[in-house]
């Protein structure tokens, strides 16, 4: 059953349309299968021209707006993010604690919406004792930074003193000044940093051609409706892990567009990891596996692929590796959703995780599956 959703009716007049149109994007070709999807569009028929066939008689083309620049997250603004997820997300994926620690170690590199962040934190009661005066201190401290909307907060809750919050005054953070100085040591060095050396680095051919680009944008849009995921979801894990690079090889032997490790590859009956279609398959198959695992969350789904499903069952939630943090922040850049349909087919009898329990003890029933579109 796929519920007509506001604008789906549309979108279903709209997207055959504009697979036509925007095809010289392989964003824009994922954008459209991506809500096609959502509306329960039949995506098989998808196919993308050959960007030098000439317009059809009469009808120009579209001009396209020009993508906005986005300069990468800085670490600070990284943690931030990754804080506002454990903060507010639903049980059992939501960490107070960590959302805590998190805004702290942003605060100290002087990130002024961590300050805030915090801030709440201790005016709610949310994993702290609750505390104005300390909830005071920091929304003065965020306004003082720059942050417009803490402004009012501070007003209301104006002390005489300051109290700095326990996680700040342990490491000698006691006044804004402090803070200050803290953020002005963070702040990245004028000019080039010197390169990092790495050992056995990647090795990736030149950046693919476009038509080598939106034949695997292509091939995903096909096989996403079978598998039933959202090609969006599919293309960012691709852009992260090969950057559509079909020879992709990893110093770990992780091989082709969706990085297949040996033991996934053959536990998904991939012969060829380096054949497109058979890789995007397996790397499928496995995505469509952590989904039903992990009951829909897309966070733990992506960290698990990057890190393997025992380093997330064995932290309970996503590891605190470096490279699996960077990692998920940088496909939830491309794929902001927190929950993806899944279907309990996908696992073998007894496999299932430690979410299920918490999921059960939480609200007191089962785990229901989300209904996919058919």
């Amino acid at each position: 059953m796929v519920l007509d959703l506001p604008g789906t009716r549309r979108a279903r007049v709209r997207v055959p349309r504009v697979l036509r149109i925007l095809v010289a994007s392989p964003l824009c070709l994922a954008l459209a299968a991506g809500n096609a999807w959502a509306a329960g569009e039949d995506l098989s028929s998808a196919r993308v021209p050959d960007a030098a066939s000439p317009p059809a008689a009469g009808r120009p083309i579209a001009s396209l707006p020009a993508a906005p620049d986005r300069s990468p997250l800085s670490d600070a603004a990284r943690l931030t993010e990754l804080g506002k997820y454990f903060e507010q997300s639903e049980p059992p994926s939501q960490d107070l604690l960590k959302a805590r620690d998190l805004y702290c170690r942003a605060a100290l590199l002087g990130h002024a919406v961590a300050v805030q962040r915090l801030g709440w934190l201790y005016f709610k009661g949310r994993g702290v004792t609750a505390d104005e005066a300390v909830a005071a201190t920091l929304f003065k401290w965020a306004a003082a930074m720059g942050d417009a909307g803490s402004t009012g907060a501070a007003r209301a809750l104006s002390t005489a003193g300051e109290v700095p919050a326990p996680c700040l005054a342990r490491v000698g953070v006691t006044s804004l000044e402090a803070l200050r100085a803290r953020q002005r040591v963070a702040a990245p060095p004028a000019g080039p940093l010197p390169s990092a050396v790495v050992e056995q680095p990647a090795q990736f051919r030149t950046t693919p051609a476009p038509v080598e680009r939106r034949r695997v944008v292509e091939m995903v849009v096909q096989q996403a409706r079978a598998y039933r995921l959202d090609p969006r979801l599919v293309l960012a894990i691709v852009r992260a892990e090969s950057n559509f690079d079909v020879a992709a090889l990893s110093p770990k032997n992780a091989q082709g567009l969706m990085q297949l490790i040996p033991d996934t590859a053959r536990r998904f009956s991939v012969e060829n990891p380096l054949d497109p279609m058979e890789n995007i398959k397996g790397g499928m198959a496995y995505v469509r596996w952590l989904l039903a695992y992990y009951r829909g969350d897309v966070t733990l789904t992506l960290a698990a692929y990057n890190a393997g499903e025992g380093a997330v069952d064995r932290f309970r939630g996503v590891p605190p590796y470096a490279e699996t943090l960077s990692y998920v922040q940088r496909i939830r850049a491309f794929y902001p959703f927190d929950r993806h349909p899944y279907d309990l087919r996908a696992l073998a009898s007894g496999e299932r995780s430690w979410i299920v329990s918490d999921v059960a003890a939480t609200s007191g029933t089962g785990a229901t599956p989300i209904a996919v579109p058919r």
